[in-house]
């Protein structure tokens, strides 16, 4: 190498090897913590999403994450942290925390910042006096008051009290007032920490819907667009009624865009009339859906549907849908996969024998009668079985009708009339309906006519139906049958159920209690065979409880009244104290029989993980749970189980998957045990044979929380 070429590779060296020097020196850091202390009066949700700095994903923050590369990283800014301190302190100061003071501690290591806001909120300027001008007149006026979330003696959130001006627009919005004006005062003494705030309303006529105008609208008539509006001419003025019009647009399915609000053109604020313009977007009139999965209790399964969202024009929706589960282990479907990987079935014969499915037909009229009511007329054909309980077939029609309220209320109302009957163990209906012989078994078990009357009303308020952290849902429902339905003697019963979850958030870093309650009961009149008489309830009707939505200690249907059967000639007493003590070879299957009486009751406590705490969840819960049979008490005692437990929640698109560990310190329920002779007679051996339990811990996996 030449001194000429020598002397230039230096001088380059000397321009590239400063520059990356500062280049490592301006690195920019990532931010892996981000923390609020000495907050008591906001959140720290609320804080963080008022700051522009941002902490790195779970992923990125995890220490066992990072070298892989994973996560989003979220870099450090130091011009926009000091931003920050003076957001943090507006928001607060526009809380009524005029005294606040924001320092911060910014901690940096190997590429990598921790940063911590120091809050000192200081006293509040509160509210002394708050009036409210302008409502005397008008309806509502005390309640509408005592709805304002900004009230005396509290700190002086101006967010609050613009709130409070937007709860008396939206109020007298609904009751007939569009063009409600609110004005705002307040006048604040900061050396003296208090407030005083006034909001004058200026109500503006009281004003009713005009004429309606359907814009955009092609293939659907603009008659039945109008029709589904809950809004008519001449109709005093609610901004709610028009919320729902729209609501309803959406529902149908018909539209990818739907509008309905005042027609601004043609308003004018001194007018009692308010002109209506609805603007809709059609969306594709046809539809197909398909879809396979795999559960523990149906093997493979599939489904697949047509719809029609605008049936000759008239705005009507057809369905056509399919499904079919237990593939793999069910006639025509067989492929013996109950020996694999659908090995939980083997032991169901009835259940499992053949597979399951349903074929509908489905037209769904958005309007009936009222824009409230929807109303779904469907034929259908089906075989469905409840795991090593029941096996049912039956063909029918229903009609329902579901009315959807403003306060979100939903009520339904259903009448199915069906042709079918359902397979169960003979054991079942021998030992709760002394129908012991073939001949009476299959008498209960022929095709009938069933005809049921069904009514439901549900008052969710859950912040989230796949994952809720605060809110209610209560529901109940009742159903009948009787021969003035149109059922058959041997089909006649009363069932009713209530369902309440309440969940309350604890602390500030996600944590959530959960409860539950559940109760039912069915009633049915007594009936008689040749040799044998009753109140009997056919097994579809009848509550079953245990798995992993209701008592988590037991598996699938195992809690509650269960019946034995050992497929033998004859059993010795030696080989019946074999059977009690478990040592014996002989395949004792136990079925459970249901009940006429439930209550559950559960409750779980939901944590953060101190790792990916944004999709994983600890869990701790209690369930506590009886099934019985009333009049038959001595076949199947009330008892009241209680099994604790923990568990894994990990959020997934499609809902948190769960997995589930329950304590069961308990033998199997004491019943009935039958040999079950090669003439397929039944001889009863003991009333209160109890098979022991081979592990006290119960595994569950799914989807969605239990509640």
């Amino acid at each position: 190498m030449t001194r000429r070429a020598l002397l230039a590779a230096l001088a380059l060296l000397g321009l590239v090897l400063p520059r990356a020097g500062w280049a490592q020196a301006d690195r920019p850091l990532v931010v892996r913590g981000l923390e609020f202390e000495g907050n008591h009066a906001i959140d720290d949700y609320r804080l963080s999403i008022a700051i522009g700095t941002t902490n790195s994903s779970t992923f990125a923050t995890a220490w066992y994450f990072r070298w892989i590369g994973l996560g989003e990283k979220r870099y450090f800014d130091p011009i926009e942290f000091r931003r920050d301190v003076l957001r943090l302190i507006l928001l607060y100061r526009q809380s009524g925390f005029m005294e606040v003071e924001v320092d911060t501690v910014v901690r940096r290591a190997r590429g990598n910042v921790h940063l911590t806001f120091k809050i000192r909120e200081g006293p509040p300027v509160v509210v002394r006096r708050f009036t409210v001008t302008g409502l005397d007149s008008l309806p509502d006026a005390e309640a509408t008051r005592d709805a304002l979330p900004l009230e005396e003696g509290q700190p002086f959130d101006r967010f609050l009290f613009q709130a409070s001006a937007d709860t008396i627009v939206a109020r007298l919005r609904d009751r007939g007032y569009p063009a409600v004006e609110v004005f705002r005062t307040f006048d604040v003494d900061r050396e003296a920490r208090r407030a005083e705030a006034s909001l004058e309303v200026v109500p503006g006529p009281r004003a009713h819907f005009g004429a309606i105008r359907v814009e955009g609208a092609r293939g659907v008539d603009t008659t039945f667009v109008r029709q589904l509006l809950a809004v008519r001419p001449g109709q005093r003025f609610s901004q709610e009624e028009l919320f729902q019009s729209q609501r309803k647009l959406y529902t149908t399915q018909l539209f990818r865009l739907a509008t309905v609000t005042i027609d601004s053109t043609r308003y004018s604020a001194d007018s009692s009339v308010v002109p209506v313009t609805v603007v809709v977007s059609e969306g594709p009139a046809h539809r197909v859906t398909s879809g396979i999965g795999y559960g523990t209790n149906d093997c493979f399964r599939g489904g697949a549907g047509w719809t029609d969202r605008n049936l000759l024009g008239t705005g009507r929706r057809f369905e056509v849908t399919g499904r079919v589960s237990k593939v793999g282990v069910g006639t025509p479907f067989g492929l013996g996969l109950e020996n694999s990987i659908c090995s939980s079935l083997k032991d169901d014969p009835i259940g499992s024998a053949l597979a399951n499915y349903n074929v509908t037909t489905a037209v769904r009229q958005p309007r009936f009668f009222t824009p409230d009511i929807t109303g779904t007329l469907a034929l259908y054909a089906e075989r469905r079985s409840e795991f090593a309980i029941y096996r049912r077939e039956e063909v029918g029609v229903s009609l329902g009708l579901l009315r959807e309220t403003s306060q979100r209320m939903p009520i339904s109302l259903a009448y199915r009339l069906s042709f079918g009957g359902t397979v169960a163990t003979d054991a079942t209906f021998c030992a709760f309906f002394n129908a012991c012989t073939p001949e009476d078994a299959r008498r209960l078990q022929e095709r009938r006519l069933l005809g049921v009357v069904s009514a439901s009303i549900s008052w969710p308020r859950q912040n989230n139906p796949l994952d809720p952290s605060r809110g209610h849902v209560y529901t109940f429902e009742a159903a009948h049958s009787s021969q003035l339905t149109g059922s058959a003697a041997f089909q006649t019963f009363t069932r009713a159920t209530g369902d309440a979850a309440w969940y309350v958030p604890v602390g500030r870093k996600g944590a959530v209690l959960s409860a539950h309650l559940r109760g039912g009961l069915v009633f049915s009149p007594r009936v008689s065979l040749d040799s044998a008489s009753g109140n009997f309830v056919p097994p579809e009707q009848r509550f079953y409880a245990g798995g992993p939505n209701d008592v988590r200690g037991y598996n699938l249907n195992e809690l509650g009244p269960l019946v034995y059967v050992l497929r033998a000639d004859s059993l010795s007493p030696e080989a019946l104290d074999s059977l009690v003590r478990g040592n014996s070879d002989r395949a004792t299957r136990f079925s459970a029989t249901g009940g006429n009486t439930l209550g559950i009751a559960q409750l779980e406590f939901r944590v953060p993980a101190p790792v990916w705490s944004s999709r994983l969840r600890f869990a701790a819960f209690v369930d506590a749970g009886t099934l019985y049979e009333r009049g038959k008490t001595r076949l199947a005692p009330i008892q009241v189980r209680v099994t604790p437990g923990i568990g894994l929640r990990i959020a997934t698109p499609l809902g948190p998957a769960r997995f589930d560990i329950g304590y069961n310190g308990y033998d199997r329920p004491p019943g009935a045990l039958y040999l079950q002779k090669s003439d397929g007679t039944l001889q009863l051996v003991q009333t209160d044979f109890v098979l022991k339990r081979g592990s006290r811990l119960t595994y569950h996996f799914s989807f969605g929380q239990a509640f």
